[in-house]
């Protein structure tokens, strides 16, 4: 199943066009394609990677804590965030 596109129309220098032209040509991609493989690769989200020396401050440790493991929300609380109740559902808790 094809993912739905979008119509767009860009202006590009005509030695710009012509260089994409040539490269998509030669990676036997349409134009289309190949300037949407571009695009997708610069614009993809890249998350940062920590070294695995990185020490994390006690300040950040201590918030791992904030919710104690044993909380559980109140039949109110669940009744009243129907977006709490779906999480909740979800990850398989009971009332």
């Amino acid at each position: 199943m094809e993912t739905a596109r979008v119509s767009t129309i860009i202006r590009l220098r005509p030695d710009v066009m012509a260089q994409a032209k040539r490269r998509a040509k030669k990676e036997k991609l349409s134009f289309n394609a190949y300037v949407e493989k571009v695009l997708d690769r610069e614009t993809r989200l890249e998350w940062p990677v920590l070294p695995p020396d990185y020490k994390v401050s006690e300040e950040i440790l201590q918030m791992s804590g904030c919710i104690p493991a044993d909380w559980k929300p109140s039949k109110e609380e669940l009744e009243n965030d129907p977006r709490l109740a779906h999480i909740w559902e979800e990850c398989g808790y009971e009332d």
